[in-house]
């Protein structure tokens, strides 16, 4: 059967690649308070006690990644998605388990950098000052992530006047701009047009095949489709099923069809 063109054109890392992060048996757990209640004929419902619970984020996840992959991470609300990403990042340690990165990874991490009360330029310097750059190199970046960011004469305002998705495409092209080994995504995508997603996929493409490595969480199986090479569906803290984007994400999607007419 012909490949469409998303396929044909997804960059593949050979079997031989070298590992660029490795996750075995990654769990996390968090303690919570719980609030219990009366039932509604007793005390209408009011407040009874509180006691502590323990929630699964994460329940044994294992896999590994290479140089020039292009991983998506899809699932419904609560399944993990976000937590993986920040425990892989070492923003987060896991309850037990282990992970190993060949390189820092850079989960699109400037925004405690950056400054609303700053012009997007000079938070262009600044995010990527904080990033490792230095002052010479945030110099020469400057051009590419106004242009990926598609921010045009808006560069020059506060970015307190900016709207949640310019935020986010600054931040994901300063984040692109540092040039990491291994750049991991939370839905950043989800906040541009199709030019901005499309101007992002060559970056992330050139990227690849300097044997980079992309996760992207999104929650859109069309998204996951066309972009990634490989996507991981977690579902309840695990891993469901780990393979080809477009298998996944055609089972993915199938799955929340279901879900939608109310058939587990």
């Amino acid at each position: 059967m012909a490949q469409s063109n998303a396929e044909s054109e997804r960059w593949i890392a050979p079997e031989e690649s070298p590992l660029t992060v490795v996750a075995h048996n990654i769990r996390v757990r968090y303690k919570v308070l719980r609030t219990g209640r009366e039932p509604r004929k007793n005390l209408l419902g009011k407040l009874r006690r509180k006691q502590m619970v323990t929630v699964a984020a994460l329940r044994g996840v294992t896999f590994t990644a290479r140089s020039g992959e292009f991983i998506g991470i899809i699932g419904r609300n609560g399944s993990g998605k976000s937590t993986l990403l920040r425990v892989l990042a070492g923003l987060e340690p896991p309850s037990s388990g282990t992970v190993m990165t060949s390189a820092n990874p850079v989960l699109l991490g400037v925004n405690a950098a950056l400054i609303p009360d700053l012009t997007g330029a000079e938070n262009v310097k600044l995010g990527a000052l904080a990033m490792g750059l230095s002052p010479q190199q945030a110099d020469e970046i400057f051009d590419e992530v106004v242009e990926l960011s598609a921010l045009g004469d808006a560069i020059d305002l506060p970015m307190r006047t900016y709207s949640s998705g310019m935020g986010s495409r600054l931040k994901f092209a300063i984040s692109l701009a540092a040039d990491p080994s291994i750049l991991m995504i939370d839905e950043a995508l989800a906040t541009g047009d199709a030019t901005f997603a499309e101007r992002s996929k060559r970056a992330m493409d050139s990227m690849l095949e300097k044997a980079g490595t992309v996760f992207l969480v999104n929650h859109a199986a069309q998204t996951i489709e066309n972009m990634c090479s490989r996507a991981i569906w977690m579902e309840r803290g695990q891993v469901v099923l780990d393979g080809d984007a477009v298998e996944v994400a055609q089972k993915y999607r199938w799955f929340a069809h279901n879900l939608a007419q109310g058939e587990e």
